[in-house]
């Protein structure tokens, strides 16, 4: 039987590394582009190199900004499945850098899609799109049919590419799927999102190397779910026979602050005897309250939450403390 290719951008991210593992575990063969930098940026992947290296897992530098380059990778690689992953995907940081922010996680999507029609191949495509999209919120929870609202530079470049997912679908006869995920967190999460800033400075603070930890608004509610998890709904998306779009969620929703408060529990501390409010991590336009509908994803693919809030807190907690 013929061994499946994948191709994965974003692939060094906290969500291209879980599904690198999930589909070399399955035995497909994965292809992933990675930026050329001064400084490699791999650690998530890293433990992947002594058993695949040269046998299964390849990477190629690219970048969604250079449509010409993409072009040729799915030319050479001719993958069966593409998940595009890569954005620049920070949300305060998206009002710092717009028109970066619009390029590379909206009009990158053109390019990808573009690539594929050029090709001539016939692979199913992911897209990962964001709760973002919903921003000021229409109704709650939200859901496949829910109106988009975008807050954010990052929210608007999310909408721009689910609706051209949405458009070459219709247009072309792609297999094209759209996974609007919540929330989802890791170990494996950037440094500068507010979950992982908070569990990393729990266990610095537990261990002595920092006095507090300083927050925006910690009235900001969000579903907040296991990324390992989401991934799997990611690869069941690409192997139903009809491509659709899905809302994988916990269907739960928590403020910052009670993040905050469960991970100083965890270590024995109280968050108010360390949290302090700094207006810079103010968004210009806030999302107040996020919080999904899975139940389509658990009727079409199957697919349903397992991991709770707190045992995700701790799985971070528990995880930043090994680390330090």
């Amino acid at each position: 039987m013929k061994k499946k290719k994948a191709f994965i951008t974003g692939i060094t991210g906290q969500d291209g590394s879980y599904l690198t593992e999930l589909l070399l575990g399955k035995g497909y063969e994965v292809h992933g582009i990675v930026r050329r930098s001064s400084s490699l940026a791999r650690s998530r992947i890293e433990h992947l190199y002594p058993e695949h290296k040269d046998k299964n897992l390849f990477l190629h530098y690219g970048d969604l900004s250079d449509g010409t380059n993409i072009s040729r990778l799915l030319y050479t690689i001719a993958p069966d499945e593409i998940y595009n992953l890569a954005a620049q995907s920070h949300v305060r940081i998206s009002f710092d850098i717009p028109a970066y922010t619009a390029d590379v996680t909206g009009v990158g999507v053109v390019r990808l899609l573009e690539a594929i029609r050029d090709s001539g191949l016939k692979p199913k495509f992911y897209q990962a799109s964001s709760s973002e999209m919903f921003g000021k919120v229409m109704e709650t929870p939200q859901t496949e049919k829910t109106p988009f609202h975008p807050r954010s530079p990052y929210g608007c470049a999310k909408v721009f590419a689910h609706s051209i997912v949405v458009n070459y679908r219709e247009s072309y006869g792609l297999f094209a799927c759209s996974g609007i995920l919540f929330n989802h967190e890791s170990p494996r999460r950037g440094e500068n999102f507010v979950t992982k800033k908070i569990t990393q400075a729990v266990a610095e603070i537990k261990k002595g190397v920092r006095g507090n930890l300083a927050l925006g608004n910690l009235d900001a509610k969000r579903d907040w779910g296991y990324a390992k998890e989401y991934v799997e709904a990611m690869w069941l998306m690409l192997q139903q026979d009809e491509p659709d779009d899905y809302v994988i969620a916990t269907g739960e929703t928590h403020t910052v602050k009670e993040f905050a408060e469960e991970a100083f529990k965890i270590v024995g501390l109280n968050y108010k005897d360390y949290v302090t409010f700094d207006e810079k991590f103010l968004r210009p336009a806030e999302v107040d309250l996020l919080v999904g509908d899975y139940a389509k994803a658990k009727k079409k693919l199957g697919w349903e939450p397992k991991t709770k809030f707190k045992e995700l807190v701790k799985l971070m907690v528990d995880a930043d403390l090994k680390n330090l």
